[in-house]
C-alpha cells in the first residue's frame, strides 16, 4: 500500500493502474485489483479520531465504537475494488452531505464541551470533499468502461435497542430504481437470506424494514451516475456484542467467506442483464 495525495489516486484510476494507496491524510483507502463492474464500500468501518478533538468532546471511545460499523471493511475484503472510510463518523460523517457531515449533537447528546472553530470543520470537510472527488473518478471509469456498475455499500446497525424483531439483514432502496432494478434488489436480498451464521444467530434478510437506504452515499452516486446500482446494505451488529464491545471474529470470518461467492455472482447477473 502507497500513501498518495488525492490528485495521484484519481490520476492512477483514470490510467487504469491497479494499486492500494491510503489518502495522504490517512482519511481513506481504495484497493484497486482489478476493474471490474462492482465497487465494495465501507464508509462508517473507520474509527480515528484526531488527537486535536479528544479534549473537546463529550462522547466516549466506546460511544463512537457503538455509532460505527466496524468490521465492515473485513467483510468484503477480498473483494477487487474497496473504497473504506478511516476516520470515526464523529469526525465527520461520509454518509451525510457536507452541510451535515459535521455534527453538533449525535444521537440525542450534545458532542462538543464547545462550539467547534471553523477551522477543524474546515479540516474535516475537506477529507470529506477528497473521498466523493475519488468516489466520483472511481464511478465514473467503471461506467466507462463497462457500461454499468453495482456498489454494495455495506453498513451494520445497532439491532439490541430495537423494541421489536428486526432483520439480520436490511436493504435500503427508497432512492434507488425500484422499476429498474426490482429484480436485483430482490436476488440480492434472497442472497443475503441465504447466508449461514455460527452460534444459532437467526438469519433473515428484508427491505426497507429498519433502514430505507438515505444515506449520502448512496444519494451522491445515484443522483451522479444513471447506470449505477447502489445497494445499502445493513447487518445488525450479530458478530459482535454491541454492549461490551467484543468482535466475534467467526461470524465476520463467515460473512466475508460467504461474500467472497455471493457478491461476484450477483454482480455478474445485474452486468448481464444491465451491459447493453
Amino acid at each position: 500500500m502507497e500513501r498518495l495525495p488525492i490528485n495521484t489516486i484519481i490520476a492512477k484510476i483514470e490510467a487504469e493502474e491497479i494499486f492500494h494507496a491510503v489518502s495522504d491524510d490517512y482519511s481513506f483507502t481504495l484497493k484497486l485489483d482489478d476493474y471490474v463492474p462492482y465497487v465494495c464500500g465501507s464508509v462508517h468501518d473507520g474509527h480515528q479520531f484526531r488527537k486535536d478533538l479528544w479534549d473537546n468532546c463529550l462522547h466516549s471511545e466506546y460511544d463512537r465504537w457503538y455509532e460505527e460499523d466496524p468490521e465492515t471493511k473485513n467483510m468484503v475484503i477480498s473483494h477487487p475494488i474497496l473504497i473504506s472510510g478511516c476516520d470515526s463518523r464523529f469526525e465527520y460523517d461520509l454518509n451525510r452531505d457536507p452541510e451535515n457531515a459535521v455534527f453538533d449533537t449525535a444521537w440525542g447528546k450534545q458532542l462538543w464541551k464547545n462550539p467547534l472553530p471553523e477551522k477543524e470543520k474546515t479540516k474535516s470537510l475537506q477529507k470529506h470533499a477528497n473521498f466523493y472527488k475519488v468516489v466520483k473518478t472511481l464511478i465514473s471509469k467503471i461506467e466507462d468502461k463497462f457500461g454499468v456498475c453495482v456498489v454494495y455499500d455495506m453498513h451494520s446497525y445497532n439491532w439490541q435497542r430495537w423494541d421489536r424483531e428486526v432483520p439480520t439483514w436490511n436493504l435500503g432502496t427508497s432512492n434507488i430504481d425500484n422499476d429498474r432494478f426490482g429484480e436485483q434488489i430482490e436476488s440480492w436480498r434472497q442472497m443475503l437470506a441465504s447466508i449461514e451464521l455460527p452460534n444459532n444467530i437467526k438469519q433473515t434478510a428484508k427491505i426497507n424494514d429498519t433502514f430505507q437506504g438515505n444515506g449520502y452515499f448512496l444519494k451522491f452516486i445515484t443522483n451522479n451516475f444513471e447506470n449505477t446500482l447502489v445497494l445499502a446494505t445493513e447487518i445488525a451488529k450479530v458478530y459482535c456484542d454491541e454492549y461490551k464491545q467484543v468482535i466475534y471474529p467467526e461470524v465476520v470470518a463467515a460473512v466475508e467467506q460467504q461474500l467472497k461467492t455471493l457478491i461476484p455472482k450477483h454482480a455478474d447477473e445485474f452486468y448481464r442483464k444491465f451491459k447493453g
